[in-house]
């Protein structure tokens, strides 16, 4: 294996270890299987892609970390993560917002991955209108995902709150967005010079 190949390996084999393993611990099973969705549909993805588009290590690294984030909520359901009812204890929460976490990473990692996709692809280069496209993708994508759960909400009610993590919220799919843009905005803005790098190592030139 060369140098080149070496941390889409890793990605590989990490996000596969995440999803036995939090299978594994998974509560509830079917619950789990919702949560970690995205990265059964991405994973495949960015395999069937990758020699046409190889990503940075950088990239590779933040998917690795937001399945992390993913799989912990398929494990204990979103609104039962520990993690969350620490944060409660901490700073006074009224309810977990793991689930407000979840979210803030939802459009936060994946910012930087359309923010890739776009200036190899396309014409577009760094600036104010890349910034604005990557977050509105951030934000469309977050809303398509509500009409997700609304429409599962709507088909089930057994296991739609386990799912869906509202606690009760009846803004809590405004408040999801608004979590993701702040999320998106977020990376894009503390991340992008760090991104422009990778990027440069690998003869990409973002300036242009």
């Amino acid at each position: 294996m060369n140098k080149q190949n070496r941390m889409p390996a890793a990605y590989l084999i990490g996000v596969l270890l995440i999803l036995i393993l939090s299978s594994i611990l998974s509560h509830d099973r079917f619950t789990w299987l919702l949560e970690v969705f995205p990265i059964l549909i991405g994973l495949p993805i960015l395999i069937l892609t990758y020699r046409r588009l190889q990503f940075t290590d950088f990239i590779y690294l933040l998917l690795i970390i937001h399945s992390l984030i993913l799989a912990v909520g398929g494990i204990y359901t979103y609104a039962k993560v520990p993690l969350g009812f620490w944060m409660q204890d901490w700073f006074g929460f009224a309810r977990n917002h793991y689930d407000r976490l979840g979210h803030f990473a939802q459009g936060f990692f994946p910012a930087l991955l359309i923010r890739e996709i776009l200036l190899r692809t396309s014409p577009l280069r760094r600036g104010k209108w890349l910034f604005f496209i990557v977050v509105s993708l951030c934000i469309t994508i977050s809303a398509l995902y509500e009409l997700i759960e609304f429409g599962y909400a709507l088909s089930t009610s057994e296991t739609a709150e386990s799912f869906l993590g509202s606690q009760g919220d009846i803004w809590d799919a405004q408040w999801d967005m608004t979590f993701a843009a702040l999320g998106a905005i977020c990376s894009l803005s503390i991340l992008s010079g760090w991104h422009d790098r990778f990027l440069t190592k690998t003869g990409i030139d973002v300036n242009y």
